[in-house]
């Protein structure tokens, strides 16, 4: 996967996969959905993940009923899922994804700086000399190639011994181990985190003290290591009548997804950036 995606989410790990019943099947569509059992704000067992409402609002558009299907992401995702026909679209896959038909997306968001409010550097350029001095935690996908796009930036620069990687993975076993690098943050082992904007912007709040967040410039880091990436939903390339659908029914639900996004703290910036 290029170390351009964004971290858990854009490597196929951590992605919610929605399935839609073929029509022929008998009695009400089902809207079957794939997704991580440990991973907000995306989602969880219980429903609380902006992509657990997502799905239910795609499903009461396309008159379905939404039923789960639980797939912790790992490598293989899109191989074992979409590609195997376990299930039939993929959401928060970033635009210009290769291996599925994508959908006009419905948001685009950022990597962010995070700080500790009352002590940390305020930090909003890969430039920035405190980026050298102070701790720095960023998300690590395994190996250095799978890298996300913050630790790519500083190593170019040279920044490597004062940085700390904290696994997207994580120990599965505690709630939402990506989140990690924010509690991190907060406890003072790190001084400013390098992370994804919806990660941050959900969890950052929910910290004991207060954290602020700021988004990573530039945004495109030559020669071409992007921050900013536009969120859309995949389908297999040869199912056009489905993504059809569905951009039918994340349009007629613009308004909604806003606010859902809103509630969820997810930084958006404009699309096109």
């Amino acid at each position: 996967m290029s170390s351009a995606c964004p971290d858990r989410r854009l490597v196929a790990l951590g992605l919610l996969v929605l399935v839609v019943a073929t029509p022929a099947l008998a009695g009400p569509a089902e809207l079957r959905v794939c997704a991580d059992p440990n991973n907000l704000p995306y989602s969880n067992e219980r429903g609380e993940g902006f992509e657990n409402r997502l799905a239910d609002m795609l499903a009461r558009e396309l008159g379905a009923r939404v039923r789960y299907t639980w797939w912790a992401p790992r490598r293989g995702f899109i191989r074992n899922t979409l590609a195997a026909r376990a299930c039939d679209v993929v959401l928060g896959l970033p635009e210009g994804f290769e291996r599925a038909r994508l959908t006009r997306p419905y948001y685009a968001s950022t990597y962010v700086f995070a700080w500790r409010r009352a002590d940390g550097p305020a930090v909003r350029s890969l430039d920035d000399p405190a980026l050298r001095r102070v701790r720095v935690g960023v998300h690590l996908i395994g190996s250095h190639d799978d890298s996300t796009p913050p630790a790519h930036a500083l190593a170019r620069r040279g920044i490597v011994d004062n940085v700390r990687g904290y696994p997207i993975h994580g120990d599965s076993t505690v709630p939402d181990p990506a989140a990690r690098i924010l509690g991190a943050l907060a406890a003072g082992e790190i001084d400013v985190a390098v992370t994804w904007g919806p990660l941050a912007g959900y969890f950052a709040p929910r910290q004991a003290i207060p954290i602020d967040l700021a988004p990573v410039t530039p945004a495109l880091d030559p020669p071409g290591l992007r921050f900013v990436f536009a969120m859309a939903a995949g389908v297999r390339k040869d199912d056009v009548a489905l993504a059809e659908r569905l951009d039918a029914a994340l349009a007629a639900r613009r308004t909604d997804i806003e606010a859902l996004l809103d509630a969820y703290g997810v930084p958006r910036v404009e699309q096109g950036r």
